[in-house]
């Protein structure tokens, strides 16, 4: 399969953009975070979107957003963490990419997010036990989502230069 997409997935902090950023310098590739994306086009955060049309809406138009990018060529691509898991936008990504899946344990992303919580809605003011406890519950409503992707590989032991290595062997990568 000629590979012309990567598509990251994982939970938020999980390391898609510090990844995505790494691939596009190895791959020569463009780098695109469908947040940002997102955001660029509805010209407001998507904290203020949620608040003006609600989360229906902006699973929608993040659909469309993930649909639109999905035909781009030599690209990586880092979803927001619960993209996945709506409408069919895991099997776009897989018919139109390679998806990985950054997984990380509880712990782990329990302490890359503690120093986050102020840029992130959902996880302000949670005390450490009370983090992981969110990390926990959302994981297990998201993993079968995430474990629909084509690799799936263990954040905690492979660090960038491991998940580089992955995705250069993985297949044939358009250059």
């Amino acid at each position: 399969m000629e590979i012309q997409r990567i598509f990251l997935i994982g939970f938020m902090g999980s390391g898609k953009s510090t990844l995505g950023k790494r691939l596009k310098s190895e791959l020569g590739w463009d780098f695109l975070d469908l947040d940002d994306y997102f955001e660029d086009r509805f010209n407001t955060s998507i904290k203020q979107y949620f608040a003006e049309f609600g989360e229906e809406a902006f699973r929608k138009a993040e659909q469309q957003m993930l649909a639109e990018v999905s035909h781009k060529e030599k690209v990586v691509i880092a979803t927001g963490g619960g993209a996945p898991c709506y409408f069919d936008n895991m099997q776009v990504m897989n018919k139109s990419g390679l998806s990985i899946y950054i997984k990380l344990s509880i712990n782990t992303l329990a302490n890359r997010l503690s120093s986050a919580k102020q840029v992130r809605p959902l996880i302000i003011g949670k005390s450490g036990e009370e983090l992981k406890e969110f990390i926990s519950t959302k994981l297990a409503e998201r993993e079968s989502y995430y474990n629909q992707a084509q690799i799936i590989a263990d954040g905690d032991v492979l660090g960038v230069d491991g998940f580089v290595r992955i995705i250069k062997a993985s297949g044939t990568l358009i250059q």
